[in-house]
């Protein structure tokens, strides 16, 4: 059986006289959609840049399939992407190149992951443009390919369709929710409650640095009496 995708026990980061996160506990399992909900400020973005290597650890463990991040960053570094909310592309290149570019450090025969990311993105002959043409929408499809084309075990997404119109966050969400397989996991930040209650396996809700309660969203929603998700969340904040 595979070990668990993530595991994050008491973890806590300062910032000078700011507790961003206080003692945030939780796992991923292989296969697994996982959400971290909150409003902005919470800590979702700090918890996901710990685990990806870019923060150090203030305090607690974790570990990225049995990896440690701190003392092991580069098997970590192996096994996961991450996508940020404000990941932006390379202007001056098509969204072709842009895929290549990604593919070639990944890859030394990097066609079949290129083909693979086009065919995620699903930009038609826009694919051939570049990308300073590019609508928000469409650069965050093109910017997701890119992501999972390579399979990684842990996909680390940052509020995945944050602006995006109704249509391009459809399509996100559709991308992102058929991705997991047996041991490729999501772990993802949003503070859209419907979003996460229709994409996730389980979630986390965080609040002021801390998890104030766990589990998916029918549990949660049942655990709270409440008619939804987010709901549930101002009932467990109060």
């Amino acid at each position: 059986m595979s070990p668990t995708a993530v595991q994050v026990t008491d973890l806590q980061k300062r910032y000078d006289d700011v507790q961003a996160l206080r003692s945030v506990s939780f796992s991923v399992d292989p296969g697994e959609i996982f959400g971290l909900v909150g409003p902005n400020g919470a800590g979702k973005t700090t918890t996901l840049r710990t685990l990806s290597t870019l923060l150090t650890v203030g305090g607690g463990e974790v570990s990225v399939f049995g990896a440690d991040v701190e003392s092991d960053p580069n098997e970590v570094r192996k096994r996961i992407r991450y996508l940020p909310e404000d990941a932006g592309s390379y202007d001056n290149l098509t969204g072709r190149q842009y895929l290549e570019f990604v593919a070639d450090f990944y890859s030394d025969s990097p066609q079949e992951l290129v083909e693979h990311g086009i065919e995620i993105a699903d930009l038609d002959e826009r694919i051939e443009s570049k990308t300073s043409e590019y609508s928000k929408g469409m650069t965050r499809k093109l910017l997701l390919a890119s992501t999972i084309m390579t399979e990684p075990d842990l996909a680390i997404l940052d509020e995945p369709t944050s602006g995006l119109d109704v249509e391009n966050a459809r399509t996100i969400r559709e991308i992102v929710k058929e991705f997991p397989g047996q041991d490729r996991s999501v772990l993802l930040s949003s503070h859209n409650m419907l979003e996460v209650e229709y994409l996730c396996d389980r979630i986390g809700l965080l609040n002021e640095g801390e998890i104030v309660a766990e589990g998916t969203p029918p549990e949660l929603i049942d655990q709270y009496d409440a008619e939804n998700l987010e709901e549930a969340f101002l009932e467990a904040v109060a």
